[in-house]
Order: C-alpha cells, then structure tokens, then sequence
C-alpha cells in the first residue's frame, strides 16, 4: 500500500507533504472521493455530477458555499478555529477562484484524514500539507458535536 512509486506520486502532486508529515493509509479506490470520505461515506462518491451522489436540499454546483451546506446538513456548523477539541469533528474545506476543490477531515487525536482524488487515502499531521496549485487555500473550517460510541 504504501510504496515508494505511490509516495512520489503523492509528493509530487503535494509537494509540502512530506515535510509537514504524512502516511498513506489505504489503497488507491475510485469508488469514492474526498467529499464523501470527509462525511464517513466509502461507499459511493459525492459529486454535483448527476451521476454521483449528492444531498437534494443542496444546489448541484461547485461552489465553497454549496459544500460548506453538505456538511452542515450532517450536523456541523462553521467555526475559525482548526485546533483539535475533544467534544468536536472537524473537516476542512479547500478551494480555488473556481470552487470548492477537496475536503478534509479530522481525526480524534488531531491529526487530518483525506482521500486524494481516485487515488489513496491518507492521514497528514495538518491541513496545510494540501495547500497549493491542486486544491487551493483552506476556504473554511466546519465542526460537529462528537457521537460517542
């Protein structure tokens, strides 16, 4: 899973990975995308395609603002703040003059959690790793009420 001909793919589409720290935790799998890893959802992709998945009470369409309504019809609220709360979940929405491009999602012990396109699943130590020509700046920052198990 994590190979060196994966890593070099990685760090050359996201330079900065590899010295803000990163591991690949899954295969490449085109059977979902960030958006819908971001919503605890492996199973189907999140897209404004009319192909893919998305919720009907939110316009089909690229825009930050479009997707900063996906999540908060999951239950999370905009917040400022990317430190890691004990109570809360965060995902973070990136994006570029065009629209929303990739969403990321925090993981309990602060660490972040993404789906690269088609490509793998990873855990990064934080979210500035993504920033750059392929997903833009952090457009927002969104959290929930941790569900305890």
């Amino acid at each position: 899973m994590d190979t060196a001909e994966a890593r070099d793919r990685i760090e050359k589409w996201f330079p900065v990975l590899a010295s803000s720290g990163y591991r690949i935790t899954s295969p490449q799998d085109v059977n979902y995308n960030c958006i819908a890893w971001a919503a605890d959802d492996a199973e189907r992709r999140w897209d404004t395609d009319e192909d893919y998945y998305w919720p009907d009470d939110v316009p089909r369409v690229d825009s930050v603002d479009a997707l900063i309504k996906v999540y908060e019809g999951l239950g999370y609220a905009v917040c400022g703040n990317v430190e890691l709360e004990s109570d809360y979940e965060k995902v973070a929405v990136y994006g570029d003059a065009d629209g929303y491009t990739h969403a990321a999602k925090q993981l309990p012990d602060g660490k972040w959690t993404s789906k690269l396109g088609d490509a793998e699943d990873i855990e990064h130590l934080t979210i500035d790793g993504l920033v750059g020509k392929d997903y833009g700046q952090v457009r927002c920052i969104l959290k929930r009420k941790r569900i305890r198990a």
